[in-house]
């Protein structure tokens, strides 16, 4: 993940994250160009309505659980909810791109808000996709669009 992330930051990608211990923190280490997003007071309330319509069970979550939820819509959104990421790589137990499970973990609020804006999924759980996230990364030879 930290040799994806120095390639992708070669290519001028900027990194989202939520910095999370683990593939977040992975990620972090090898790009400069990041942009993380914490669960704190300064998430706009229209995230949190976004959050609400693509988590299950919205209604039972504690405040703080919400305020991680919210933040994933800015990882995938943009800070001020205006600038669409171009395509996810995480990494999941159940390798979700698509249908997230109860394996998917936190994860999957970033994976389903994705879905619903067309934001193409890449879980490195599933066989290849290391392999095409790389060729992303080999932005001298490919145009992103050609994984679209």
């Amino acid at each position: 993940m930290t040799e994806l992330a120095e390639g992708l930051d070669g290519c001028s990608w900027i990194l989202r994250s939520g910095g999370a211990k683990g593939a977040d923190t992975a990620f972090e280490e090898g790009a400069k160009n990041k942009e993380i997003f914490l669960p704190t007071g300064t998430i706009p309330d229209e995230a949190f309505d976004i959050a609400a319509l693509h988590h299950p069970t919205w209604g039972g979550l504690k405040p703080y659980v919400k305020m991680l939820h919210a933040r994933n819509v800015q990882q995938i959104l943009g800070k001020n909810l205006d600038c669409t990421t171009k395509f996810v790589v995480c990494w999941t137990p159940d390798g979700a791109e698509t249908v997230t499970t109860k394996d998917t973990g936190g994860t999957g609020q970033a994976i389903r808000v994705a879905n619903a804006y067309r934001v193409p999924v890449y879980n490195l759980a599933n066989e290849g996709r290391f392999e095409t996230v790389k060729d992303i990364c080999d932005c001298s030879l490919m145009q992103y669009s050609d994984y679209l």
